[in-house]
């Protein structure tokens, strides 16, 4: 398969993957907790790397946790490929403008002082094509000095949810059953399985099974080191991250 073929391909299973997103929005926010800790992280980088940010785009923008913590910048847009999450956004933070799209495919005709990609929704993308083209796509939507703040699942964190026994959590009344497994490479499959509480004593069944990549970190500096600078990246711990780190949090500079 060629590259663009590959790149079409994820594409299109990333928005069938999206859709579903439609049944687990009403659970998003329960599951998730508030997006006040990112909306801090972004912040904060914001203010420690001196950048006059008016103008804010985050991708993969779910339920607007995180924007609703940046109503400090003017403007504000949220993109997302599930329309349940956005109508969910759309009441938590009106001021915001948000888009109906794909975050691997899009172009809003403007830049912004900040990009943001938190959630580990960039690992969403099927393909590392996919991932080549968002931030392809991020650095034409940055202007030259602006900020691209994301964060990631790497490989070791995939390979041991995919070892570990499924997750159950019981949250408002409901059941969550989650089993990661893998697909192959560095592939994984999320299935997620929501028993939904009717109030009589019946329950009734959301399931989901959602994709994360993992890719090493290098390939990720790699690929962006010739439209970015990188400015800051941590783990958990706030020490370096690895590929063995369970998450990596990176800031870059779009050169220009």
């Amino acid at each position: 398969m060629s590259s663009m073929s590959a790149a079409r391909h994820g594409l299109s299973t990333r928005m069938e993957s999206m859709r579903e997103y439609q049944q687990f929005a009403q659970f998003y926010d329960a599951l998730m907790g508030d997006g006040s800790s990112r909306s801090a992280r972004i912040l904060e980088a914001i203010d420690r790397f001196d950048v006059d940010a008016t103008s804010l785009l985050e991708l993969g923008c779910g339920t607007g946790s995180v924007l609703d913590g940046l109503d400090s910048i003017p403007t504000l847009v949220g993109l997302d490929a599930s329309a349940g999450m956005l109508s969910a956004a759309a009441a938590k933070v009106p001021s915001a403008e948000l888009v109906l799209g794909d975050m691997a495919d899009f172009d809003l005709g403007t830049t912004f002082d900040v990009v943001a990609c938190v959630y580990d929704t960039v690992n969403h993308l099927v393909n590392y094509e996919l991932w080549e083209s968002l931030f392809e796509g991020v650095a034409r939507h940055l202007k030259p000095g602006g900020l691209f703040i994301f964060d990631l699942n790497t490989t070791g964190r995939l390979h041991q949810l995919v070892a570990s026994p499924p997750w159950v959590h019981d949250f408002d009344g409901n059941t969550l059953i989650m089993n990661v497994r893998s697909n192959g490479d560095e592939a994984t499959i999320w299935d997620i399985r929501v028993f939904a509480s009717s109030g009589d004593g019946t329950f009734t069944l959301h399931h989901e099974n959602i994709q994360e990549l993992g890719v090493a970190l290098e390939t990720v500096r790699t690929t962006l080191a010739t439209e970015f600078d990188l400015l800051h990246e941590e783990d958990d711990s706030g020490g370096l991250p690895t590929d063995e780190s369970s998450r990596a949090y990176f800031v870059y500079r779009r050169l220009g």
